[in-house]
């Protein structure tokens, strides 16, 4: 999933002055389930919002309002009602919610709450880490579905390298190395001979180093 945060309140604040009625719009999807941009943070942001404290004049009208998913130009156009003389949408969706209700609401401003800070998932109750990178080449078949492009610093395809002591990584103790994970894990399956595989150069042209990606689903002119 995406993950998703809260920028500061005074750079939220400064992105709304001169508006005089704003859409604080929640996102149902991904970033409610990491509780930076669902339904309840979209009603605690406007309330935070509207203090005075947090503004040079007076704070804009905010009317709250959360839609299903903001990343889908059909589901925006077909559910999100924008209240009459909205002057500004401020977005708790990632950074995709945020274009794509953009696109579908020009030129009315779209402004995004939070800052996308990567894909990934939950190890424990309330705790998300970076899994994906999004490279558009998995390799989790041959590293024992430990993401080198994402876990280790170095982004290194054969590993661990010099650096790695006592299964952590040479950038901090606290830093555990992948390739050490990656190591321990085929060892416990039996498949310690993938170690031996060679991973050659990358085509980093399928993770969008040309242009912005796209996907069609099959049978989809």
């Amino acid at each position: 999933m995406i993950v998703g945060d809260l920028k500061p309140m005074k750079e939220i604040a400064s992105s709304v002055a001169g508006y005089e009625k704003v859409l604080v719009l929640g996102c149902g999807g991904c970033v409610t389930v990491c509780r930076s941009g669902g339904d309840a943070e979209a009603y605690d942001l406007a309330r935070e919002l509207s203090r005075m404290e947090h503004h040079r004049g007076m704070p804009p009208e905010l009317v709250v309002g959360t839609i299903e998913r903001q990343c889908e130009n059909d589901l925006v156009q077909a559910y999100l009602k924008v209240p009459d003389e909205t002057e500004a949408v401020l977005s708790l969706a990632c950074g995709v919610g945020v274009q794509i209700v953009a696109d579908v609401l020009e030129p009315l401003p779209v402004i995004p709450a939070l800052s996308t800070t990567f894909m990934g998932g939950s190890d424990e109750p309330g705790i998300w880490r970076e899994k994906c990178r999004g490279c558009g080449d998995c390799l989790l078949a041959s590293t024992a579905g430990i993401c080198p492009i994402a876990l280790c610093a170095k982004r290194l395809l054969n590993g661990p390298c010099g650096g790695s002591r006592g299964g952590y990584c040479e950038v901090g103790s606290e830093t555990p190395c992948a390739w050490a994970g990656i190591h321990a894990r085929l060892e416990k399956q039996g498949r310690l001979d993938l170690m031996d595989e060679f991973r050659g150069f990358r085509d980093w042209r399928k993770a969008g180093s040309r242009t912005a990606r796209e996907r069609r689903r099959t049978g989809v002119e």
